[in-house]
């Protein structure tokens, strides 16, 4: 059984070692701001950190629950609130709301199902994933039209497979030790990034370099490093 303390800790740790993974094309990093002129180093780095009550309050509510409509709506709910403290710290800019959703729901998952196997964690969040929110609102995100135009499966679809390319090809890289900027590249080559695709497919051809060039940022590449990290740090 996990305590609450070190699941919202896990977490915020796995934002930190996604931010701190250096070099990352077109991402925000320590060489730079990637394709990001609204983001910093420091300006994601304080968005994680405000972010860690927020994955206490998923642990609390989920601990030992089994997925239902009335459970996915209160995980819902307080994932909306922490989206809002997270534009707060970041002065309205979106710096972590993918994250936030897949680190969500793993949080929860592992809460609910006190395990630490990386294949029930992932499932236990898909199931809740797959439940329906009637409360969220979706809008015309980046994801949404990649999804419509492309057909690529986005942070939602993933998540509701049970974060495939989390435990399939980030976790087993991590475990053999290969470094994080490698594993990074492992999940671009195989990973439908709907932000990447919104901004222009053609740019994984020169990686960094064209990446800059065409505004494009791999940042649901980045948000299943950090789920990866996370899960990595709980399950093994």
């Amino acid at each position: 059984m996990f305590e609450v303390t070190t699941l919202s800790g896990a977490a915020t740790r796995a934002l930190l070692d996604e931010l701190d993974t250096t070099p990352k094309p077109g991402l925000v990093d320590r060489d730079g701001s990637g394709a990001h002129a609204d983001l910093s180093f420091s300006r994601l780095h304080a968005s994680a950190l405000a972010l860690e009550p927020v994955f206490a309050k998923l642990a609390d509510v989920a601990a030992g629950e089994q997925p239902s409509r009335e459970l996915r709506e209160e995980i819902g709910e307080i994932g909306r609130q922490g989206e809002r403290a997270m534009l707060r710290e970041s002065g309205g800019t979106n710096t972590h709301r993918g994250a936030l959703w897949a680190l969500g729901l793993l949080v929860a998952a592992a809460a609910s199902t006190r395990a630490r196997d990386a294949d029930a964690i992932a499932e236990r969040a898909g199931e809740f994933a797959r439940l329906p929110d009637r409360f969220a609102r979706y809008g015309h995100s980046h994801g949404r039209i990649a999804n419509r135009r492309f057909g690529a499966r986005g942070a939602r679809g993933e998540a509701a497979a049970g974060f495939p390319q989390v435990v399939r090809v980030a976790l087993p890289a991590l475990r053999r030790g290969v470094a994080p900027p490698d594993v990074l590249l492992r999940i671009l080559a195989t990973l439908d990034d709907t932000c990447l695709l919104h901004r222009g497919r053609a740019a994984l051809e020169r990686l960094d370099s064209a990446l800059l060039a065409r505004n494009a940022s791999p940042g649901g590449c980045a948000d299943v490093l950090a789920a990866a990290f996370f899960v990595h740090a709980i399950a093994g």
